[in-house]
């Protein structure tokens, strides 16, 4: 059954919430959206309470403003533990994610997963060498799935009383082909995923382009994930 209760009954993240809309056209991976937006959850120790929050671009990309406000804010013993999830509308950038490096450096007991809707000038070479670096550092970096989504929108959207369950539900394809390049990118294997723009008409066209060293690598399952691969047959 689908609550007829809108987050705003008594929920105490509701001045923290952003709009329906703000969440489809940050999020929809088949858009190219300049600005990004960030949605974080941060849970401390052995406690039960998650607290949840947004933010977006400034002068400084969404990354080192959640850096620089979770550092001003809060002051805690390395010895506690801080589990912190984001929900990024765009992969970091090489220097972002530096950046946070150098924080979860800062910090030993602080864990980090991200979601990305879509990954952010993967083909240029620092972009890519700086999501792998974040993961040799032990960061956990994910395609946001339809799970995210739904995740996302109940908790951090301010969608209309009896909408929870009419989130955006956005084609799979998308979200398996960021998910095949993400791969190529942990395993520095050259991009197999293009995406172009023809800024007259606003269309995004996203192209495969694989090579040996993608079949040789990446595992078959993925492959036949995104549905444009399909496994030979041996006839007899």
């Amino acid at each position: 059954m689908t609550s007829e209760k809108g987050p705003s009954t008594g929920d105490p993240t509701l001045r923290r919430r952003i709009e329906p809309w703000e969440f489809d056209v940050f999020y929809d991976p088949r858009e190219l959206r300049k600005e990004a937006c960030l949605l974080y959850e941060i849970k401390w120790g052995m406690s039960r309470k998650i607290w949840r929050s947004s933010g977006k671009n400034t002068t400084n990309h969404v990354e080192v403003n959640f850096i620089k406000k979770f550092t001003s804010e809060r002051h805690f013993h390395p010895s506690i533990s801080c589990s912190i999830t984001w929900f990024l509308s765009w992969s970091p950038c090489w220097e972002c994610s530096q950046a946070i490096r150098e924080f979860l450096s800062q910090h030993p007991g602080v864990t980090l997963v991200i979601y990305v809707a879509r990954l952010f000038w993967h083909m240029d070479q620092q972009n890519r060498q700086g999501l792998r670096d974040l993961v040799n550092s032990g960061v956990t970096i994910q395609i946001m799935r339809a799970s995210e989504y739904y995740h996302c929108w109940r908790n951090f959207v301010n969608y209309p009383p009896g909408d929870e369950a009419h989130w955006p539900q956005y084609p799979p394809l998308w979200m398996m082909l960021y998910a095949l390049e993400l791969h190529c990118i942990i395993l520095s294997l050259p991009p197999c995923l293009k995406i172009s723009r023809r800024w007259q008409n606003h269309l995004t066209f996203f192209s495969l382009h694989l090579q040996n060293c993608h079949y040789q690598t990446i595992p078959p399952h993925i492959l036949l994930a995104t549905g444009l691969i399909h496994p030979s047959v041996a006839w007899r």
